[in-house]
């Protein structure tokens, strides 16, 4: 039996880098996906049509987890499509980095807006039905950065670290329910985002990693894949650092 048999998951910001990982390694554990984009549909139905090679329902839905009614008719209309959700990884995220003397209210308010209030948004809308189902699994996307800080990064490491305190209290708050709720840390994982990277940069970097490579989106899904299955039946309120040991 597949990890993930019989479960509903429900994945933010699946379009690209960690949350198409996320959203493949389910499908392949025999999930069936829901899952969130901002960018093209046709970026989107390709996703849906790649996830259900798996043999698996896969369904797409354009919609802004960071705005608190779109959030809310999403859940509404996932619960109408699969008829609940089993599992919820809030993995939509941006960054608008800048050094604090320099950084606009504009900068911070995005970041904070599409990383932090956009967990408290999804998982506000789940937590009906889970509450319903007293099951359920919460996967919060947090950061190394939001564990050590970065300097250029206080908007983004700010988002982070909120998260974390959000994971622990809802863990706490929903844990008599037999909902959990866990947080991912990621340390450098090689994205998209980051093969723009100066050469040299990307060398100190990984020289500051005890395991000498970048993490692979690959190795996100598979802390994601744990948090969401039942193999971490008694795990809660944590966070699950994913950083080759850059951070101990």
């Amino acid at each position: 039996m597949k990890l993930l048999e019989g479960k509903i998951a429900l994945i933010t910001g699946a379009s690209r880098g960690i949350g198409r990982g996320i959203a493949k390694a389910f499908a392949a554990q025999g999930a069936d996906v829901a899952f969130t984009y901002l960018s093209s549909v046709e970026k989107g139905q390709a996703l849906e049509a790649e996830l259900a090679t798996e043999g698996i329902r896969a369904k797409g839905y354009r919609s802004d987890a960071s705005d608190f009614e779109q959030a809310q008719a999403l859940v509404d209309e996932v619960i109408k499509d699969f008829g609940r959700i089993d599992i919820l990884v809030n993995n939509a995220g941006i960054t608008r980095d800048g050094l604090l003397m320099r950084m606009g209210k504009d900068q911070w308010d995005a970041v904070i807006r599409a990383n932090l209030d956009s967990v408290f948004n999804l998982t506000k809308g789940v937590q009906r039905y889970m509450l319903k189902q007293r099951s359920g699994s919460i996967i919060n996307m947090s950061s190394v950065v939001g564990i050590k800080g970065n300097a250029g990064q206080a908007n983004y490491a700010a988002s982070k670290a909120g998260i974390i305190g959000f994971t622990k209290s809802v863990a706490l708050e929903l844990g008599s329910r037999g909902i959990r709720c866990n947080a991912v840390a990621p340390g450098f994982i090689a994205t998209e985002m980051t093969e723009s990277l100066d050469p040299k940069v990307l060398e100190g970097w990984l020289e500051s990693i005890p395991l000498k490579r970048a993490g692979t989106v690959e190795d996100i899904a598979n802390a994601c894949l744990y948090l969401g299955s039942d193999l971490s039946s008694y795990v809660t309120g944590q966070v699950l650092s994913v950083n080759g040991g850059m951070l101990t």
